[in-house]
């Protein structure tokens, strides 16, 4: 049976069974953003086991697709893989282990027709109760082995939850394979005996102090992996051997020119590429894109230790996008997402690998050089700093370098790494440019604050000073009820004054401070949302607030400055928010979440939020993608969102559990910290956008009103940025358009609606124009040129020529020193010309006086620094520009003595 009869016969004998199949869910986690791949079939099973969702039967089976970081660097033996499909069936309180046991050895020798003889189990110690029913279906006592909690038992996730006993069944591949002990049994390294079904039994409920008690309910949870099962039918020891690899292989051998099998130390790395680029593809497939920090790490760490192997076999140019391609030619018909996203899979394969290939050769250059440097020293290792440069400019993942080095019996220093490490993230976090007065992160291109209009910047993060003079920290003692979300205007009392770090009892008109009430409309900056401003009026004074903002877990800082009167600690004041800034912000905040959903309509699924600007006047959208968005892709996801506007989608909030939104589609910020109560924001009916998110937002998309992309751009390798406008910014930027387009047609005397015609034809004009400027300029250069010929100098036997000439034109003044160099037959030309308002020089050397050592390139570079400016060339021609236009005659001057 091949792999694909295999995977068929399990889920189909499982359906026969009263189990409903399941489809694989993705490698990226749904419902823990915290989790970084899916390691298990269990996965998507935990939230039924922990009653957190019904599911859709209690009896469930499934393949599906799993990917285990800690084997990483074992694949190349015939045995490791990171990417495999799990077979499992699974019980949410419906059956336990009589049917578990039965049905998996009824599998596994009635439908599989493995040999009794050939199979082995292991039982946790003290299962008795497992024992009794392995014992019922006819294994020999002598082959069921009782093992401790290290092999065959489960404990819970964390430090606490559901755990329990397991029983594993073995596959003998005989005596003559493994150690020869009269002893071996399962568990038994010498190979052997493979694992290849693993029966769960989650019975207990582990408690933080460690005590087990048992579940009302206890669970039914295996895992069988279809490689190993493969391997195992197909009669061989390897996975490598079977239908699932043997095509990866073929390919990765046509490519370097090699057969697998025919050498050890090829087959090695031949399993490497293979395994690796069908991992890679999966992975993309399913959201992952090459990164530095979590499951973008995992990826980007399996393309370049394949593109490595890959060198090992010869293979100097890019090779890993044909063995996706054979994957997905593979696999597809049981995981259509392979084919539906091939296109996408080959070109983010296709620029990490080659982004790699750049740097591959120099970085193992430099290795070999630091291994070379510590022969025979007694600390054969790698410094930290040397693995931090090769991470950092190189792009070598630090657990390549050290795969790499231990090959020559070196180790890498990884405390002098991290440290390395450590002092990069601080270098980062204080490079952040940020608003002095308001802490908002800007942009280097940003003038002034989006969010308080202020123009003082400064570099690293900004620390709200938030203790009182005697040490108690807000936080401890005061909290601000949120009620911004139904009301803008809020009667509420005055808890705290905070003025440079201290607490006052009042502040007095001129003052600026920061006011802390009991409770507040106003929103804190927070989520990439700007905080709220208006008013907190007393019944003796007014505060202007300019800015709010969030101090964890839950104050509210308005600052700002009082205008008039006075405002005391314990006083009843009204907060009063600006409404229309609020309704601006509102409608930018909701249009983002409209942005992302079609962003993932159009680019894919991968598209993941990695930052956010939500102002008054624009918004601010940073994604994960490789690649610029087309003009098209652009349009058409301002189209779908302007669609979804003018449809007019209600939008709401609900406070849910956190899993439970999770579970239901809500989109969660992959490594932002949730707690177990968090509010959704859906759009429409049905949704078509649901986010976890705490900010304000439109009742409708219609009061969006319209939605237009400003700019689509790159901040950095595979992040995207989108700036957009809004409602009344959106209104004001086509305002500003027409006028600037009105204003033009206007210049030219002509309708708005022939502007495109008129301006191509003045270009045409321009054009020709420009060509005949140039011939007359060539024309007169020439005449120039003809009377300059007298002006040649002879210095110590050579013809020197070093001269102003009037053109403003560089290509002219290029080619005039063509024809003079020419015309002299031997001799050495400099010009000089002022270009632009810059002085700019040409120099050239005849061939025979090139073959007796003048050089144009030292010649020009001598001439120009006189002028403040530099450049360079070659022998024979050589230009450069300067600063000082005024310097120009002396510069030229200088040419003699050089000469």
């Amino acid at each position: 049976m091949n792999s694909d009869e295999i995977r068929s016969a399990f889920l189909e004998y499982f359906k026969e069974k009263g189990h409903k199949v399941i489809p694989s869910s993705s490698l990226i986690p749904k419902g823990d953003p915290t989790l970084l791949l899916t390691s298990a079939g269990m996965v998507q099973i935990k939230p039924y086991f922990l009653g957190e969702a019904d599911p859709p039967n209690p009896c469930l089976a499934s393949c599906q697709k799993c990917f285990r970081t800690s084997d990483i660097e074992s694949v190349g033996d015939p045995t490791h893989n990171t990417f495999f499909e799990m077979l499992g069936n699974f019980s949410v309180g419906e059956y336990f282990k009589k049917e578990a046991i039965a049905w998996a050895w009824e599998f596994v020798t009635e439908r599989m027709k493995i040999s009794t003889d050939k199979l082995w189990i292991t039982i946790y110690l003290d299962d008795d109760e497992a024992f009794k029913y392995w014992r019922e279906i006819g294994i020999p006592e002598s082959k069921i082995i009782r093992c401790g909690e290290e092999d065959n038992f489960w404990g819970p996730a964390g430090s606490s939850g559901p755990c329990g006993p397991c029983s594993e069944i073995h596959y003998d591949f005989g005596i003559e394979q493994g150690c020869g002990r009269p002893d071996c049994q399962p568990n038994c390294e010498c190979g052997r005996f493979t694992e290849l079904w693993n029966l769960v039994f989650p019975q207990y409920n582990q408690d933080e102090s460690g005590q087990r008690t048992p579940l009302p309910r206890p669970n039914i949870d295996t895992g069988m992996g279809l490689e190993r099962l493969t391997a195992v039918m197909a009669g061989k020891k390897s996975i490598y051997e079977t239908d699932l690899f043997m095509p990866l292989l073929d390919k990765a051998g046509e490519l370097a020119g090699r057969k697998y099998g025919a050498k050890s130390d090829d087959d090695t790395y031949l399993r490497v590429v293979a395994e690796h680029g069908r991992a890679i593809a999966f992975l993309i497939a399913d959201g992952v894109l090459p990164d530095n920090e979590g499951r973008g790490y995992v990826l980007r760490r399996l393309l370049r230790r394949a593109a490595l192997f890959g060198r090992r076999l010869g293979l100097d140019k890019p090779f890993l996008t044909e063995i996706a391609k054979v994957a997905i030619k593979k696999m597809h018909h049981v995981y259509p997402e392979l084919n539906q996203r091939q296109e996408f899979i080959i070109k983010t394969v296709t620029l990490e690998e080659t982004r790699f290939e750049e740097t591959l050769n120099t970085g193992l250059e430099i290795i070999d050089g630091l291994v070379k440097k510590q022969v025979g020293k007694k600390d054969a290792q790698i410094s930290g700093a040397d693995a931090f440069k090769l991470y950092d400019t190189y792009g070598f993942p630090v657990e390549l370098t050290k795969e790499i080095v231990a090959q020559k019996d070196f180790s890498v220093d990884m405390e002098g790494f991290e440290k390395d490490m450590t002092r990069q993230r601080e270098r980062a976090r204080s490079a952040l440019l940020r608003c002095s007065d308001c802490g908002m992160r800007l942009k280097e291109s940003d003038k002034i604050c989006p969010n308080c209009g202020s123009t003082n910047k400064t570099r690293g993060p900004i620390v709200f000073d938030v203790e009182l003079k005697d040490g108690i920290k807000l936080s401890d003692s005061v909290k601000t009820e949120f009620v911004g979300y139904d009301c803008l205007e809020q009667e509420a009392k005055i808890v705290k004054i905070i003025i440079d770090g201290k607490e006052v009892n009042e502040i007095k008109a001129g003052q600026s401070a920061g006011i802390i009430l009991d409770t507040t409309p106003f929103y804190g900056e927070m989520g990439g949302q700007v905080g709220d401003t208006g008013e907190i009026i007393g019944k003796n004074g007014k505060f202007i607030v300019t800015d709010s903002t969030h101090i964890p877990p839950d104050i509210t800082l308005h600052q700002g400055e009082i205008k008039e009167g006075s405002l005391a600690v314990g006083e009843a004041a009204r907060a009063v928010v600006d409404i229309e800034r609020r309704r601006d912000i509102a409608r930018n905040h909701t249009a983002t979440h409209l942005l992302q959903s079609a962003l993932r309509q159009v680019l894919g699924d991968h598209i993941q939020q990695r930052g956010s600007l939500v102002a008054p006047e624009h918004l601010r959208f940073d994604f994960s993608h490789l690649a610029a968005m087309t003009p098209d892709e652009i349009k058409t996801v301002q189209r779908i969102v302007n669609g979804m506007v003018r449809q007019n989608l209600p939008v709401q909030d609900e406070e849910t559990d956190y899993k439970k939104a999770v579970e239901a589609g809500a989109i969660a910020i992959f490594d932002e910290k949730y707690g177990d109560v968090v509010r959704v924001l859906k759009v429409g009916e049905p949704t078509v956008s649901a986010e976890l998110c705490g900010g304000t937002h439109v009742a409708y998309t219609g009061e969006i009103g319209y939605f237009h992309i400003l700019s689509e751009s790159s901040i950095g390798a595979g992040i995207r940025r989108i700036e957009a406008v809004t409602g009344r910014g959106a209104e004001d930027f086509i305002d500003r358009r027409f006028s600037t387009f009105e204003g033009a047609a206007q210049l030219l005397e002509i309708a708005p609606e022939v502007m495109h015609d008129k301006l191509s034809s003045m270009l045409n004009e321009l054009a020709a124009e420009k060509k005949r400027v140039l011939f007359l300029e060539r024309e007169l250069a020439k005449h120039e040129a003809a009377s300059l010929l007298e002006r040649a100098e002879t210095v110590k036997g050579v013809k020197v020529l070093a001269v102003r000439i009037s053109s403003d034109n560089q290509q002219v003044l290029r080619e005039t020193a063509d024809y003079l160099r020419d015309k002299l037959k031997s001799g050495i030309v400099v010009l000089g010309a002022v270009i632009g308002g810059r002085p700019m020089f040409i120099a050239a050397v005849t061939p025979d006086l090139v073959g007796k050592g003048y050089n144009a390139g030292d010649i020009i570079k001598q001439v120009s620094k006189m002028t403040g400016g530099g450049g360079g060339g070659k022998p024979n021609f050589a230009q450069a520009g300067g600063k000082d236009k005024n310097k120009l005659d002396e510069a030229l001057r200088l040419v003699k003595n050089l000469v």
